[in-house]
């Protein structure tokens, strides 16, 4: 598959940059990555209308009103190479890029980011400012996965392959990654390394003493995440106005 038919592959949402197997398992498509940088090497920096200059072949996308994408107006962009699914609201500035795939009814807020090969279920919420990190290179890498039904409170940075599992919740300022421990109040145990959220989960910014004796001498804390207790009809509750704004 040349890059061009590619991009126009990831962009109508036959093919993805990252794969789900039978035990929920998600791997990259090394293929797809690959492809990807192959575009990049086939484009040459061009003027594009706005003052902004990038690859020829790589042009933000534009959305007719048939597709059922509402992107307001206030300096949001689609890169080549994105899927966005009918249902998507993308409030501004927000910025989607090339291998994303974006799925039915999920709403992308202000100063959100959806980086390069993110995967973002049904109905999910990324609120303000979340960051979704990007990754193309290693080539093996896994990206970001958010699955179907999760909420991203405000401010949630999300890197280095972390995956969120159905119906999670992350309060605001959430921040995980490879290397951020999370610790499962409820079942009283550690998630180990690369392990994803679980499903229904909710999980809230916390600390933990520094590792070293000087820097609890200090009194120095170190970031973690706590998972709190597991979504009930209240907590759905308290998440339903977001189908008001839709």
């Amino acid at each position: 598959m040349s890059w061009l038919e590619l991009l126009n592959n990831l962009e109508n949402g036959t093919v993805r940059a990252a794969t789900q197997d039978e035990q929920g398992q998600w791997h990259a498509n090394v293929e797809v990555k690959q492809g990807i940088l192959e575009a990049f090497k086939n484009g040459t920096n061009t003027e594009f209308p706005g003052g902004f200059v990038d690859k020829h072949n790589l042009a933000p996308q534009g959305f007719a009103a048939d597709a059922g994408v509402r992107m307001v107006p206030g300096g949001s962009s689609v890169r080549r190479g994105a899927y966005v699914a009918s249902g998507t609201i993308i409030m501004p500035p927000a910025y989607v890029n090339i291998g994303a795939y974006i799925d039915e009814g999920t709403m992308v807020d202000s100063h959100a980011l959806v980086g390069s090969c993110a995967q973002v279920g049904k109905n999910v919420h990324l609120s303000a400012a979340v960051q979704l990190g990007g990754v193309l290179e290693p080539i093996g890498a896994n990206p970001v996965v958010i699955e179907d039904d999760a909420f991203i409170g405000a401010g949630c940075v999300l890197v280095e392959g972390v995956v969120v599992k159905k119906g999670a919740v992350l309060a605001p300022g959430v921040r995980l990654s490879a290397t951020i421990p999370v610790y499962d109040c409820v079942n009283e145990r550690m998630l180990d390394k690369g392990e994803p959220i679980p499903e229904n989960a909710i999980v809230i910014p916390g600390s933990r003493p520094s590792s070293s004796a000087w820097g609890r001498e200090q009194g120095l804390s170190m970031s973690c995440a706590l998972i709190v207790k597991y979504r009930d009809e209240q907590s759905d509750a308290s998440l339903a106005l977001e189908e008001v704004l839709r």
